[in-house]
């Protein structure tokens, strides 16, 4: 028998959205194509050593994938994005990386005709050193502290503006703008303009993934009693932990979990910790 969005547990509703949990792929089934705006997953990474909360070996990753892929590209907008955090895996038995993450990544854009709008890193200093063996037993290899975060998008122009997490400048910044640039070519070829010495108010980032998700997070902590909203046009979907960037999207917040762990997603621009302070 067919369910409905009704037919799954609800955990919490507000007049602004609502958590759902069930079966990400059921769920979505459910959801009318092109009206997402934005996907955030953090899925069960590819790791050798088996979790509690069920994974897939490397070699068997893209296979497991495919379908939630396809799901995600279907329901998404012409506008929309889909941020996939995701670490990496050693090979088993010996002190070199896993490729599987790249190779979803290539999948995704060249079966599934998504587009890599941009990648970023998040570096996680306080994670354990693993594997032992390699790390600290034998001292062969240096601790791993990065998860990869693809920006996707369903077309290459999805909805986004760097204007939203703009930063203060930097003092020599301020000494350039104050004293003036003298335009000139870098040794790099570069052709530096004297619109380089233009006063926009702030400087655009070199945006990590570590500053908006963590950023994120402590916004969800301080103003998770209220669940931002109040369009009814689009939807957020989150599938992940925690489910922050439809706090601040204005748009209704649809969080899916899972009883058997499978992908996560959640929903908003990933260029957003500035412009979400409203």
């Amino acid at each position: 028998m067919e369910k409905n969005l009704h037919d799954y547990e609800t955990l919490l509703q507000t007049s602004h959205g609502a958590i759902i949990c069930g079966d990400c792929l059921d769920v979505l089934s459910q959801r009318e194509s092109d009206t997402v705006d934005l996907i955030m997953t953090s899925p069960p990474f590819g790791l050798v050593r088996q979790k509690d909360y069920g994974n897939v070996a490397a070699e068997d990753y893209l296979d497991w994938f495919r379908a939630f892929g396809a799901a995600f590209h279907r329901v998404l907008k012409d506008s929309g994005s889909l941020v996939i955090d995701i670490g990496g895996a050693w090979s088993k038995g010996q002190p070199t990386r896993s490729l599987y993450h790249f190779k979803l990544l290539i999948m995704l854009c060249e079966e599934l005709d998504f587009h890599l709008a941009q990648d970023f890193y998040w570096w996680n200093p306080s994670r354990l050193p693993t594997p032992a063996e390699w790390v600290t037993v034998r001292r062969v290899r240096v601790k791993d502290a990065i998860n990869t975060v693809w920006w996707l998008s369903k077309t290459p122009w999805p909805k986004a503006s760097n204007k939203r997490v703009l930063q203060p400048y930097s003092p020599a910044m301020k000494i350039l703008l104050k004293n003036g640039y003298r335009a000139k070519k870098r040794p790099s070829g570069h052709d530096i303009s004297e619109k380089f010495g233009t006063d926009n108010g702030a400087a655009i980032p070199q945006l990590s993934a570590l500053r908006v998700l963590t950023s994120l997070s402590r916004k969800w902590e301080a103003k998770r009693s209220s669940l931002a909203g109040g369009t009814k046009q689009g939807c957020l979907w989150d599938l992940t932990t925690p489910g922050t960037a439809a706090l601040w999207a204005r748009r209704p917040l649809c969080r899916l979990t899972k009883k058997r762990y499978e992908p996560h997603m959640s929903v908003a621009s990933p260029l957003t910790p500035k412009g979400m302070e409203r």
